[in-house]
Order: structure tokens, then sequence, then C-alpha cells
């Protein structure tokens, strides 16, 4: 068989394939994994990182799984250090803040599936249980809220003073 330079692996331009499947295509372009080997290759520019994107999901039960997971979970993975570990809570922080955008100062009981869907994703694939204390206006629009599993007298306090509460 004559070689006539066409004989390149695969795997060669794997990541520009990617990158151009999620610019062009929808939101679904890109199985959990894919989207998982993306962002990680962001923080390990040198590395095949499709195997560790896998690992990751098949530990942690999922996409989700992994973006609620803490850094050290995160790092119990081969191949995951800090630098991927930081890659993944920013794109959890993001989503959250983008979540947390949709529902402040906007109508609670007009919007109650985008409070759901906040609660949902600040409070996903926790392993222990939370309390979560929500402040609303007089017109039921959010102001505050956030779980109250670290010092919650102190956090109540500054919150009930702050809207004026006479307790």
């Amino acid at each position: 068989m004559a070689d006539d330079g066409d004989d390149k692996p695969d795997y060669l331009g794997h990541r520009q394939r990617l990158r151009e499947r999620f610019l062009n295509g929808s939101d679904g372009a890109l199985q959990d994994y894919e989207l998982l080997e993306l962002l990680l290759a962001q923080a390990q520019k040198r590395i095949d990182t499709k195997p560790i994107a896998k690992a990751l999901i098949k530990k942690l039960g999922g996409f989700a799984g992994v973006m609620a997971a803490t850094p050290d979970q995160l790092q119990e993975v081969d191949g995951v250090g800090p630098a991927a570990a930081v890659v993944i809570k920013v794109v959890q922080a993001c989503a959250l803040r983008m979540a947390q955008q949709e529902v402040v100062k906007r109508e609670v009981i007009g919007s109650w599936k985008k409070l759901l869907d906040y609660l949902r994703m600040a409070m996903a694939e926790e392993k222990t249980e939370q309390f979560r204390l929500l402040f609303l206006d007089n017109k039921n629009a959010l102001i505050a809220g956030g779980s109250l599993e670290n010092e919650p007298l102190r956090l109540g306090k500054q919150l009930l003073v702050w809207h004026g509460c006479p307790c």
C-alpha cells in the first residue's frame, strides 16, 4: 500500500472538530462527556481529555454530579489537577449566577419554575441536607437568599436588621 500522506491518526484535529460542532451546533450538539472534554481541554492543553471526562462522569454520577463535586472529589480522578478543578467550579459558579439573576428582583410567584430551577442548581447533587432561606419583598420578589449551613444566626440577624425587622 502506497503512503499518500493521508494516513494521519483520526485523533488529530479532534479538539478543533469538537469546537466547531459546539459553535455551529445547537444546545445538544455535544454529548455530556464531549462538553466536559472540551471544558477540560482549556485547563489541560496537551493531553487527551476524553478518558478523563468519561471517568469524571462515571465516578460522580453524571454531568450535574461533576459540576456539583468539590475540588477534592474532582481531583480524586486521575488526570484532574487543581487547574481542571478550578475550570469546572468556575463553570458551575457561572451557571448558578445566571440562574440567580433570572430569579433575583423578579416575581417569585409569577415565575415559580425559575425559582425551582435556581434551587435545583444551587443544591444539585449536594450530599448533605440544606436549609435555604429566601427573603421576599412585599411584591414577592426575591431580595436575598442562601443556605443557612454556616453561622445561621449571624446571617439571619444581618438580613433581618437590613430589612428593618424589629426582632
